[in-house]
């Protein structure tokens, strides 16, 4: 199945505020700001309720995070973006952004209510421009490396998403709004960041607690690159057995006035993780492009997972692809430097050069990080903040 409408009907973009944005220019040229006037949302004849991924993605297409997008991807743009990891137009893009349903009634052509009451209400309307079946181990193929369902993305898409995608322009009703956390827009973040003047402003990506050897790196950067650093962690769905969002907010706001002593801002990005490697890192950079970044840390294994026990990318798979394309994206890329701790130095070096020098080298894996916060052993302060292990023991103690 697939159907496409073509139709020159105003949308989100003509509805724009003319507001002057600050800071680096949009990917695509511009930043999209799609929050509509009550007068130009059109009557809809349907109604969708949206699970959180499908808010996030929403969100992120309403402010101007997906920026140049002015709705979800219709077919043609789904492919090119699944194909070429670019829009029909050439401009780049890392992975597709489509709204999946199993509803077999709605149609090309309808206005559909997208709405969540846990995130608001009513959110925005869309009209249907395009419905269509997707080749999902294709999508998986191309945009993830694999089809397999060890893939937590691809599980997602096989088991969890619709039957239809669905693609067309959004009128933004509200932004989705969450109890528990606040997440600036693109605009709000350029003002802050940029309102005295442009600056460099190096991205952090995360989806994890932030620990002292992450805090060291930002230190680092911030210096060596003469920039303000924006903590940018995502609080949309990730993987299955990472720890809750909810939770991992409050070891950043435990953390967030130390950070803010290195030249960090902390804030919160409503984006759906996929654990996507490659391409995931040029989404992680064209996002940060649109929040006012110029340059952003692409880590090791940078959005990356395993499949079947066996990392699903290699270590330097995401620095070399975005290294092909950085230039034409307008955003550079900050190579992460692995950072080791050196008791008999009280001090963090980079890893090299303890190699170089036969240092001796403190460590802590993840997996016995996790032993110790459940077995109540005590974790050394050059590892963790102590706000963030009490914070994470507390919550282990309850899931026990």
């Amino acid at each position: 199945m697939s159907t496409t409408l073509n139709t020159n009907v105003s949308g989100g973009a003509a509805s724009q505020q003319a507001t002057r944005v600050p800071g680096p220019v949009a990917h695509g040229g511009e930043l999209k700001q799609l929050l509509a006037q009550p007068a130009d949302i059109p009557p809809h004849n349907r109604t969708m309720e949206l699970n959180e991924r499908q808010v996030c993605d929403l969100e992120l297409i309403v402010n101007g995070g997906f920026s140049p997008l002015e709705g979800f991807m219709t077919e043609s743009e789904y492919n090119s973006v699944v194909e070429t990891h670019r829009l029909p137009t050439g401009t780049l893009f890392g992975m597709p952004t489509v709204l999946d349903t199993n509803d077999e009634a709605v149609q090309v052509g309808d206005y559909v209510e997208l709405r969540n009451n846990q995130f608001g209400g009513r959110l925005a309307v869309m009209l249907v421009e395009s419905k269509w079946s997707p080749n999902k181990a294709n999508e998986g193929l191309k945009v993830y490396g694999t089809d397999s369902t060890a893939h937590p993305a691809v599980d997602n898409i096989v088991n969890e998403r619709g039957r239809f995608y669905l693609g067309g322009r959004i009128f933004g009703v509200d932004l989705a709004t969450r109890s528990w956390v606040s997440c600036k827009t693109p605009l709000q973040i350029r003002e802050k960041l940029h309102g005295q003047g442009d600056k460099n402003v190096v991205a952090f990506q995360c989806r994890n607690p932030i620990h002292r050897v992450h805090a060291q790196m930002i230190m680092n950067v911030a210096r060596e690159h003469s920039a303000e650093v924006l903590v940018h962690p995502v609080i949309g769905p990730t993987k299955s057995d990472d720890i809750p969002a909810t939770v991992r907010v409050r070891t950043y706001e435990a953390i967030k006035s130390r950070l803010a002593q290195v030249g960090a801002h902390m804030e919160y990005l409503p984006y759906n993780m996929m654990v996507g490697g490659p391409r995931e890192a040029l989404q992680h950079m064209l996002v940060r492009k649109n929040y006012g970044c110029t340059h952003m840390i692409v880590g090791r294994d940078h959005a990356g997972c395993k499949v079947n026990g066996e990392d699903a990318y290699g270590p330097y798979d995401a620095q070399e692809f975005i290294g092909g394309i950085e230039e034409e994206l307008g955003v550079t890329a900050v190579e992460f430097q692995e950072l080791v701790y050196i008791a008999a130095q009280e001090q963090y070096v980079p890893a090299p050069l303890a190699k170089e020098q036969g240092l001796e080298v403190a460590k802590i894996s993840g997996t016995e990080f996790r032993r110790r916060l459940r077995a109540g052993e005590p974790i050394p302060s050059w590892f963790a903040f102590d706000e963030v292990v009490e914070i994470l023991r507390a919550e282990t103690a309850v899931e026990n």
